[in-house]
């Protein structure tokens, strides 16, 4: 028994902004914003369209290439860090309703950009242990809601996106998600969060407000450095592949200095690596199903190909995992 991506596909917002549009509006450039993160431009979600909605449209793709009714899903595990409603209902439960999949088992999970490792982690374990059919892992965030468009540290970087897979348990073994590995920094939590009033007394009401990123670049950076080059040892050594027997390699789009220094670390050459930053920026929880729908759309990834995915982010977190394509 193997549990396998039967499909993957993605949903980008209409909306383009170039490095110079943005700098027209913050103080950067693009030869600075090309020189240290390697983004170009992002993408935004257009006004009126929320999360869920970007979630719904990825996972109808998704379902299609499948050929999978909505009916037929067991599980909808949408993770992101900008759902519809902060608290409850989650997202997934409105991405259910969009979608028709009617009784299926709904929920979020939030571990920032990693959330899309651990969504595929979560749902695989379930469908092992329900002997389920499938489910849908979506990875989505609607990041232009929560930036700080005035600051110039953090409003360059992020985009707007989603990523489904429809992840089917299988009668054949040697296939699909391999192997895991998940792991957190909590004492990090104030690197990287959204700023909001603390709820700290029972009957004190504040006027609500909208959260925005705060983000200490060095610590997030220094961590996110370490966190890929440890999880990529304990990865080989818990599976004993070598970085050879990868066909692709494939991380959060979070900031192409980080991905070259892992590279120069174990001597990958980046045409191992897939990248598309440059055109959609960090897309958080969305970045790594973006990155392999477009890859599935270039033709790049093959039957039995092995790939391994690697994610950091909010939390702060940390993840990868070995899929045999």
């Amino acid at each position: 028994m193997s549990v396998v991506i039967r499909s993957i596909s993605a949903y980008v917002p209409p909306i383009r902004i170039t490095n110079d549009e943005l700098a027209a509006r913050v103080e950067t450039t693009d030869e600075w914003i090309h020189s240290h993160t390697g983004i170009g431009a992002r993408h935004i979600a257009p006004d009126g369209v929320q999360t869920s909605d970007m979630a719904a449209s990825a996972a109808k793709d998704a379902l299609e290439k499948a050929k999978v009714s909505p009916h037929d899903i067991d599980y909808i595990i949408v993770a992101t860090a900008t759902p519809d409603y902060f608290g409850f209902p989650a997202t997934a439960c409105i991405v259910q309703d969009k979608l028709g999949a009617y009784g299926a088992a709904a929920f979020d999970v939030t571990a920032g950009c990693t959330g899309f490792i651990y969504a595929l982690n979560v749902a695989s374990s379930m469908l092992e242990a329900s002997h389920g059919r499938h489910a849908l892992v979506i990875g989505a965030d609607s990041l232009s809601r929560i930036v700080d468009w005035n600051d110039r540290s953090t409003a360059v970087l992020f985009g707007d996106g989603a990523g489904a897979a429809v992840v089917s348990r299988i009668d054949e073994a040697g296939r699909g998600c391999l192997s895991f590995i998940l792991g957190a920094d909590g004492g990090g939590a104030k690197d990287l969060y959204l700023v909001q009033p603390e709820r700290t007394q029972a009957f004190s009401r504040q006027e609500p407000v909208v959260p925005v990123i705060s983000m200490n670049g060095k610590k997030v950076y220094d961590f996110a450095v370490k966190s890929i080059t440890v999880v990529i040892e304990r990865l080989l050594h818990k599976t004993a592949y070598r970085l050879e027997d990868f066909s692709w390699i494939v991380p959060h789009q979070a900031n192409a200095r980080i991905v070259q220094a892992a590279a120069r670390r174990f001597s990958i050459p980046m045409e191992k690596i897939f990248m598309n930053i440059e055109e959609y920026a960090n897309t958080s929880a969305a970045s790594i199903p973006l990155a392999l729908s477009e890859m599935d759309e270039k033709g790049l990834l093959k039957p039995n190909d092995l790939v391994m995915l690697v994610g950091f982010g909010a939390g702060l977190t940390y993840g990868a995992a070995v899929v045999r394509w």
